[in-house]
């Protein structure tokens, strides 16, 4: 097994309402989970843009906590409070400490990096891995992050979100309008891909891709993965997948993305 840190967040939603008021709020059907069971959300703008992706961690019958990134916690917090009107539950930043071990079991089911693994919580493990290691191993599984692949240009279906945080048979939630028309009415018009990028220089965030001269998107995250450089970015849906794409000088190509989420 190998174990890395990951910086998180933690909010708790406690009380008679948690269950109700979370599911009134957020994009999945945390209703439904059982005691110990979790759940990829997200809690979205009116118009559908990313406000945190969250993991939702039922601990009890009226008790949720929620995994979201570094830095987004009391963003979560203040405004599920502001939302909160009549229902009873109380809502508070927590302080937790999350490891990623991959090849383990035991803790929270994580898809994000592409390999069997878990996230557990208040663990005293030593990491093997460090950072730089975690990440390559994000963007080799193409999951998008918050400030990089995740902003308010981008609709959580381009992102791939809407597969693996979405329920489309629940009820109404902010942003679940937008959500449902584009899913079943609409096309997307840039998806994420993974990107092979030629030299040895980091790539700008935002860096343009080109195809034939004209621009077709855009890189998101990139870190170099041995003697290459392994990135993220989105490309327009009409950019076959087979076409070397251009960035200045140099040549990217797109990787597969891994196989859908369960």
């Amino acid at each position: 097994m190998r174990i890395a840190r990951r910086p998180r967040d933690f909010v708790g939603i406690r009380g008679p309402d948690a269950a109700s008021y979370l599911q009134a709020m957020v994009s999945n059907d945390v209703e439904a989970l059982g005691i110990g069971d979790s759940c990829e959300a997200l809690l979205l703008t009116a118009k559908a843009r990313v406000i945190a992706p969250l993991v939702v961690l039922r601990r009890g019958v009226d008790d949720f906590l929620l995994l979201t990134e570094d830095g987004l916690g009391e963003r979560v917090r203040s405004i599920l409070l502001r939302s909160r009107f009549a229902a009873k539950c109380e809502i508070a930043v927590e302080q937790h400490t999350s490891s990623v071990v991959l090849g383990g079991s035991g803790g929270i089911r994580t898809t994000d990096y592409g390999v069997p693994a878990v996230e557990v919580l208040d663990e005293e493990v030593e990491p093997s891995i460090d950072d730089a290691d975690l990440e390559v191993l994000r963007l080799r599984a193409g999951t998008p992050r918050f400030g990089h692949e995740i902003d308010d240009r981008v609709l959580p279906a381009e992102a791939g979100l809407d597969a693996r945080a979405v329920d489309f048979e629940k009820g109404c939630y902010p942003g679940q309008e937008p959500i449902a028309r584009q899913h079943y009415r609409g096309r997307v018009n840039r998806t994420l891909r993974v990107l092979q990028i030629d030299g040895e220089e980091l790539p700008e965030y935002d860096a343009e891709l080109q195809l034939e001269g004209k621009v077709v998107g855009r890189v998101t995250s990139a870190a170099r993965d041995g003697d290459g450089i392994v990135g993220l970015g989105y490309v327009r849906v009409e950019v076959p997948g087979e076409a070397v794409l251009r960035l200045g000088a140099r040549s990217v190509r797109q990787l597969d993305l891994p196989s859908p989420r369960p």
